[in-house]
């Protein structure tokens, strides 16, 4: 695994102070995936939990639907005298390869993490999507939902020495933590807080709630519906179209989440507490 911070001679400047001094920076690399041996993807990203990014990410891109659409995932060996482990190769079953084939021929060769990049319409996410969040059961206090951004901090360790990260996470209804996972990228970090939930059987994530350090694009809400996250939660604002997406999914979508205070865009059933004046 390569390092995820880095430090750097930095010269710092405080009420007219400059001191020289060391600082920790958050570590950016690329990272390819290729599927069956073909590029699929180039995505920048932060080190570490690669795997599951990669399975995160296809599950987004439609070319999987579950742990069982993958046979193995390795690390290639780019060639070089000290390779850096920044190409993941996943071989899919060969069921999933035919399905992977048609995606590839709809679309072209993806350069980011952003889930729908290239795509012509917003049709194909309607047709990927496998799981019904309507009739998801989950409920959550609204004073539960109101910490999860601190117990989210309290789990950013790279954050905490670089102040350079973006989180996501998976909680419980009950506001436990299940995992947490730091990238320079807010996809990315979104995909492999996916890609864990994925290889532990947990797609579709009934029940759970995806919690992130930022804002709430039309891509992020796109990633969490196909996995099934019915509660989504966020520190900062979601696009016009982030709503729009997350209401005709059935998703709960809560923007602003901090201090005291939320907004509910979205599936304010689900959060009890939550009532009008």
């Amino acid at each position: 695994m390569g390092l995820r911070s880095q430090r750097r001679s930095v010269l710092r400047v405080r009420a007219g102070r400059v001191v020289q001094r060391p600082d920790a920076l958050a570590v950016e690399e690329p990272l390819e995936i290729r599927v069956d041996g073909a590029a699929r993807a180039i995505t920048m990203r932060t080190p570490g939990d690669d795997f599951e990014l990669a399975a995160g990410f296809l599950l987004a891109e439609g070319v999987i639907s579950g742990p069982d659409d993958v046979v193995q995932m390795r690390y290639c060996d780019d060639g070089s005298p000290d390779p850096q482990q920044n190409i993941v190769d996943v071989t899919l079953h060969p069921e999933a390869a035919a399905a992977s084939d048609l995606v590839a021929a709809r679309r072209n060769l993806v350069t980011s993490a952003c889930g729908i990049c290239g795509r012509e319409s917003l049709d194909e996410v309607r047709m990927q999507a496998r799981w019904s969040l309507a009739d998801d059961p989950a409920q959550i206090a609204l004073g539960t939902l109101l910490e999860l951004p601190e117990r989210l901090r309290a789990g950013q360790a790279v954050f905490e020495r670089t102040g350079g990260l973006h989180a996501a996470a998976l909680f419980t209804a009950a506001g436990e933590l299940l995992v947490v996972r730091e990238d320079v990228g807010r996809h990315n970090a979104v995909d492999k807080v996916i890609g864990w939930a994925l290889t532990q059987g947990r797609v579709p994530a009934r029940g759970l709630v995806l919690q992130v350090s930022g804002r709430i694009s039309f891509e992020l809400v796109q990633k969490a519906w196909l996995a099934g996250v019915p509660v989504f939660s966020a520190v900062s604002a979601p696009s016009s179209l982030a709503v729009d997406l997350a209401q005709e999914a059935g998703m709960t979508l809560a923007g602003f989440v901090r201090d005291e205070g939320l907004n509910l865009y979205a599936g304010a059933e689900r959060v009890s507490g939550a009532v009008p004046a």
